[in-house]
């Protein structure tokens, strides 16, 4: 009765979504403020149903109940625990029940933290919720029910988790990745909340910011934990292929750093109001085109949840749904907003705007490069074509290398106007000292100079020097200077946070891209290779048991200059229940450097082939990434934020807190 009692809770779930949808803008239309507070306790309602739903499927996994379908297609009796809960994301219907109970959790935070809006406002803002609720929901009930039963004939031990999702990685970067993807559905309530009520001031930019920071450093994590994941567990040493559903997730976080940066301007200085929730808009379009891309079947990836057209077309129609009501009410409406400060072509408006141009046309490039083998097999009587990674490293680099230039450039600046000569004078020396600094790091680091890399690094380091003196230049004029920085505002620092962690996953890649080395080699006991200074010894094969596998394990040791430095037992597994073999690397990470060792096949005999990865600065890429994520985080726990909820004011409108 369980998986029964989950199946009713999500049908509850509906009916509530489906009242959040119509009744609290109802209530605005007919100015009832009744029905306008029902909002709450519907989107209350709605989490604590479908949290219900999701316990009864964990419960499902975790009991080993193969009557249910799912639970059967996806775990095993001899599944470690904790890849039986994970595995509940790990196909298509138990990963979206995941995203329904995230976007579900969303609507419940707006309710409990937007108080401080005006009663009609946040009527407005649930009610959009609660229509996103309806579509995830109704697809969920319609295409891809998780309770199915397979009853009165089932199997006693399950067919088994894919040997790929057996992994921490599981556990962590699908639902980091929800998080953001879902999170943009709030930015995107508050832009069509805004568009109908026809009141677009700075107003609901401030109200909008926050969500929109936590939604996109969710996002950046999850993407950040997707990439560290591919790194150790695919065995192939990569960090990022360009694969489209790695670009999927790439392009709404491309748009929401637009659209970061573009509700600052907005907030501050009441510019860019029509591009701003134009930009809101495509963040979450894009996030529902990523969901389209993962489940429709149309394209084959490691990533890829379902290959059933039904699903896929219930999906495009939702998707035409959003996008298309959401851009013709923007139509309707936009010839009313007006964006009435001015700025120079030098001012920090206009670099946030060129940061803003640079960041859609890098996401068109890659838009372009995902789609376009899609487009090309339609038009082809189904004739196939790939565009790979040289197409999305040669467009889009040389954009994102103008837009760090303009990133390096910009604390530089100033709101309004900034005289030129005060830019250039301002520059000169710390792009000197930058490319200085750049080429003797590679010199010391890695013996040699690559012009692409001392490029990158150079900027890199500019940007760094740029966010020092911008910061050194808000205290120095003033008294206590320790005091003085203490009491700038956690979004300040938020800022040069993510834009710290943007430098260094900058110099990861650069470093990492030119001047990784790797081999792949035929080893035995006994045979020793040499790569980048370091001995690669293989001493013995061994067997090793593991609760649902048999491994062939390598045991190397590792020296250099004669020292030991580090043992690896990287595995070649075979699991019992699927019959599939997966290679699971070892390495030893340090903050310059990983040693990267995979077990390929066996050759003959005793001889193995054996892939060896030297990968500088590799760890700087997530670091960065984390980095940005939290600086993301930080500027939400601005004091602003934390002030408005305490001291709320009275709505002119409706007579209630706002």
């Amino acid at each position: 009765m369980i998986a029964e009692l989950g199946h009713f809770s999500m049908i509850l779930a509906l009916g509530l979504s489906v009242s959040l949808a119509i009744i609290p803008s109802l209530g605005v239309y007919q100015s009832r403020q009744a029905w306008m507070q029902l909002g709450g306790s519907l989107s209350m309602g709605i989490f604590i149903f479908v949290a219900i739903s999701f316990c009864c499927l964990t419960d499902a996994f975790v009991s080993d109940d193969f009557s249910v379908s799912y639970v059967a297609r996806n775990s095993n009796s001899a599944l470690p625990v904790q890849y039986k809960i994970s595995a509940l994301w790990g196909a298509h219907e138990g990963s979206f029940l995941l995203w329904i109970l995230v976007m579900s959790g969303w609507t419940l935070a707006v309710s409990l933290f937007s108080r401080d809006l005006t009663a009609d406002m946040r009527a407005r803002v649930l009610s959009v919720m609660g229509a996103l609720n309806v579509g995830f929901i109704l697809f969920l009930l319609l295409a891809s029910n998780p309770f199915e039963r397979s009853l009165p004939v089932y199997p006693q031990q399950g067919s088994d988790l894919n040997p790929l999702l057996q992994d921490f990685g599981l556990i962590v970067h699908p639902p980091m990745l929800y998080m953001g993807y879902v999170g943009f559905a709030v930015p995107f309530a508050f832009a069509i909340a805004t568009l109908s009520s026809g009141r677009l001031d700075s107003a609901w930019a401030r109200w909008s910011r926050p969500w929109t920071n936590v939604a996109w450093a969710f996002l950046t994590l999850g993407i950040t934990l997707g990439s560290w994941w591919a790194y150790y567990e695919l065995g192939w040493g990569g960090w990022w292929f360009w694969d489209a559903v790695e670009n999927a997730s790439f392009m709404p976080w491309l748009v929401g750093t637009a659209l970061i940066h573009s509700l600052a301007a907005t907030e501050k200085r009441g510019v860019f109001k029509s591009w701003t929730v134009l930009l809101a808009i495509f963040a979450f379009s894009l996030s529902l085109l990523g969901a389209f891309l993962v489940r429709s079947g149309v394209l084959t990836s490691v990533h890829a949840f379902a290959v059933d057209p039904e699903r896929g077309m219930f999906i495009l129609v939702f998707l035409v749904l959003v996008i298309g009501s959401s851009l013709t009410l923007y139509a309707v409406k936009v010839s009313r907003i007006r964006s009435e400060a001015g700025f120079n072509l030098t001012s920090r408006e206009a670099l946030l705007l060129i940061n803003n141009l640079l960041l859609v046309v890098a996401t068109g490039a890659v838009l372009l490069g995902t789609i376009y083998p899609l487009i090309y097999e339609s038009i082809m009587n189904g004739a196939k074509i790939s565009v790979g990674p040289p197409y999305f490293n040669k467009v889009f680099v040389p954009v994102a290398m103008i837009l760090f230039i303009a990133m390096a450039v910009s604390p530089g600046s100033r709101w309004k106007r900034t005289p030129v000569d005060r830019l250039i004078k301002r520059q000169w020396l710390p792009l000197l000292i930058s490319f200085m600094a750049a080429g003797l790091l590679e010199f010391i680091t890695i013996g040699s100079i690559e012009p692409l890399v001392l490029l990158a690094d150079g900027i890199a380091i500019w940007i760094l020097i740029n966010l020092a003196m911008d910061w050194h230049a808000r205290i120095a004029n003033k008294k206590g200077k320790l005091i003085s920085a203490l009491k700038q505002p956690l979004s300040y620092y938020g800022m040069l946070l993510g834009h710290l962690g943007i430098a260094i996953s900058i110099v990861g890649v650069g470093i990492t891209v030119y001047f990784s080395e790797e081999k792949d080699v035929r080893m035995e006991p006994g045979s020793v290779v040499t790569m980048s200074g370091y001995e690669f010894q293989l001493n013995k094969m061994t067997k090793v048991e593991g609760p649902n596998y048999l491994a062939d394990q390598a045991d190397l040791t590792v020296t250099r200059d004669g020292q030991a430095v580090v043992s690896l037992y990287p595995q070649k597994r075979f699991y019992r229940t699927t019959g599939k073999v997966m290679t699971e690397a070892d390495m030893n990470p340090g903050l310059f450097r990983d040693l990267y060792v995979a077990l390929g096949d066996r050759i003959e005999g005793d001889a193995w082939a054996v892939r060896i990865h030297y990968k500088p600065f590799v760890r700087w890429i997530w670091f960065g990434g984390v980095l940005v994520a939290a600086g993301g985080l930080m500027a939400v726990a601005d004091r602003r934020y934390r002030l408005r909820q305490r001291k709320p004011k009275v709505s002119k409108v409706i007579g209630v807190s706002a």
